[in-house]
Parts: C-alpha cells; structure tokens; sequence
C-alpha cells in the first residue's frame, strides 16, 4: 500500500473504472471517485456509479474505511460541441479517419484536467484511470504516449507532481476480468456483472452472462468477448 498519498480514481460506473476503483482501494488510505456528466447517450452510467459505490463497501468493509467522496462534475458543454454517437442518437460506425463515431474529443483530456483541479484541492497526488491500449476502440486519448504527456503537463502546470496511474493500459478484457477476480474473487466478480454498466446504448434490460447491454455495441461486444475468453483460460 502507498501510504504517503491519497488518490481519485475516474469513475463512470463501468467494468474498467470498477477495476481501477478496487485496485485503488487495495493501494491508497483514502480514495475518492470522481465522474462527469456531458450530455452522454449512456448517461444511466451515473446511476450505476453510486450503486456500485454502495454494493462495495457493503462487499468489502476492509475498503469501505478507506473510499472517500464522490463527485460528479456538470461538463455539459462537451456534449454541446460534440457531433457523435456517444452523445446523439445515431447509429454506431466507423469514420474516414479510422476512429468510430462513439469518439468524443478531447473527454479524456478535459476528465484529466477537472480531476487534477478537485485532486489539487482535495489533497490528492494521483489519479486513477481505466484507459487503455491494448483491447479497445482505437482512441487516441487512451493512448499511454497521451497519459504521459497529460501527467506531465498536469505536474508542471500545478508546480507539483501528479501521477496518473494506468492499471489497465496493457491489459486485454480477458485480463481486466482476471484482475478484478485477483483483487476481490468471485464477489467482486458477481458485483461488476451485476451493477456495471458499459453499454453504448444505455441498455439495462437485457442481461447476459457479463452483465446489462444491448451485447451489439462495440463496447459490449469487448466485454462479451473478454468474459469469454477470461472463462476459457480458467
């Protein structure tokens, strides 16, 4: 455990963030989370933010002791001057650019950005982040050369350091199942199934052996297969 520094982990309520959430909570004396509402399509994510917060510290009293604050920043404006899939009813493709339409940009670095501003605030020297670039959608923004820069820009803009931790950046979905397991067994296991939400869609209804989601998104389609392949390897 890092004892010298408090951290705030960006959480949307999904399999990636519950993973870096629980990882946070095994390594930091206080963490705090922190998620931002900007006009997504799946916005039923904010709902699942405080369920999962409750379900566990009710899961685990050992982390409960340690989870701090949460906060939920209005980044409305993001969704204004957005035109994609993620923040409109359109259907889901690929771009001229090779990037799919569900790409916001610029979210990850202003997420960056407004977190680093509450953690100056709250006491806090790392964030946390689900991004990765090992089993994704190809954005730009998860990229670990982006994280990097975004770190140091951060620290010398706030004339302190502020790291940004990656737990997932080199993991596949099979392996991001596998880390919550190590982390919190199968109870963990059964809470991200439960209560994540990472459909595109924002479908709750439907529920598969990974969890809620329309199972066609490309966000449900990389946690479909990562389950399925996570249960192969056991």
């Amino acid at each position: 455990m890092s004892l010298n520094s408090s951290a705030l982990v960006l959480f949307s309520g999904g399999q990636d963030s519950t993973a870096c959430l629980a990882w946070a909570l095994q390594r930091y004396p206080r963490v705090e989370t922190i998620g931002f509402d900007y006009g997504q399509r799946h916005r039923v994510e904010l709902d699942c933010r405080q369920v999962v917060r409750r379900e566990l510290a009710a899961a685990f009293p050992q982390w409960a002791a340690r989870l701090g604050d949460d906060h939920v920043l209005d980044l409305g404006l993001l969704g204004q001057i957005s035109d994609t899939a993620l923040t409109d009813q359109r259907a889901i493709e690929m771009q001229a650019n090779g990037l799919p339409n569900t790409f916001v940009p610029g979210r990850n670095l202003l997420f960056l950005a407004f977190a680093a501003a509450l953690a100056y605030r709250r006491g806090a020297s790392v964030l946390v982040g689900g991004m990765c670039e090992t089993d994704y959608s190809g954005y730009p923004d998860c990229r670990d050369n982006t994280i990097k820069a975004m770190q140091l820009a951060l620290s010398l803009g706030l004339a302190g350091p502020m790291t940004i931790e990656t737990p997932l950046m080199w993991l596949d979905k099979a392996q991001t199942w596998a880390l919550s397991e190590s982390l919190g067994g199968s109870a963990l296991t059964a809470l991200v199934i439960e209560h994540t939400h990472t459909c595109y869609l924002g479908e709750r209804g439907q529920r598969h052996a990974w969890g809620h989601g329309c199972g066609e998104c490309p966000a449900c389609r990389l946690r479909a297969a990562g389950f399925e392949a996570w249960q192969r390897s056991r």
